[in-house]
């Protein structure tokens, strides 16, 4: 079952709209971002909460799967974490490790979803316990998709954890699992989030100025 949205953290702009001088920039990005929306602090304890919340679900070992590359950073931090605890049984949960890099196309030569890994490693998937670890839910297209295609390989669980979830009118109503935190609809950057790949060396997340997108636009 998805997770209820009253147990998520509902991060806005007016109400969370911390200041740059609050907390500890990098100088290269003092002019690129806007705002603070989530201190790395804040981030952190989420992703202990959301671990304990896996663990006591969990029904035997799990394969973590990081969707790269955005995702590697939470996934690096909840896997520390998950590790750590102990179920209900008092025992703690093997876990082995995959990673997934996902791009979705919408022409009409190739849509839907690649992987970069191989059918003959998905095989692998069969009867196992999945954990599908992401980033961010924009419109939540290629999350279903790639949820369908797991689906073929015959696992017997696929449960999937996602930092952010952006409310947008675009979305296609996805819920995952376990969510972090509920954000507005702006483009943020921080914590592995990019922008044409900068701001992956951020700590917190936050929310791209004007001047950023100008300066790191392709």
């Amino acid at each position: 079952m998805p997770m209820d949205p009253s147990q998520w953290i509902d991060v806005t702009t007016e109400k969370n709209h911390y200041s740059l001088d609050h907390f500890v920039i990098p100088t290269h990005y003092e002019q690129d971002v806007s705002s603070i929306l989530i201190p790395h602090g804040v981030i952190m304890d989420r992703v202990n909460k959301l671990a304990r919340l896996i663990v006591d679900d969990a029904t035997g070992p799990l394969v973590v799967c990081c969707i790269l590359k955005g995702g590697h950073q939470y996934f690096a931090d909840l896997v520390n974490a998950v590790k750590k605890l102990t179920n209900k049984d008092g025992k703690t949960i093997p876990l082995s490790l995959e990673f997934i890099r996902v791009k979705s196309y919408k022409n009409d030569k190739s849509e839907g979803v690649t992987m970069s890994i191989t059918d003959e490693e998905c095989k692998e998937f069969e009867g196992k316990n999945l954990l599908i670890v992401e980033d961010i839910i924009d419109t939540g297209a290629t999350m279903v998709q790639l949820l369908k295609k797991l689906g073929t390989y015959s696992p017997k669980s696929v449960k999937v954890t996602s930092l952010l979830i952006k409310k947008t009118p675009r979305s296609n109503g996805y819920i995952p699992d376990y969510v972090g935190f509920s954000i507005p609809d702006e483009f943020v950057v921080g914590y592995a989030l990019d922008y044409n790949e900068y701001f992956r060396d951020l700590d917190h997340i936050c929310v791209i100025s004007e001047h950023g997108k100008q300066a790191y636009a392709v």
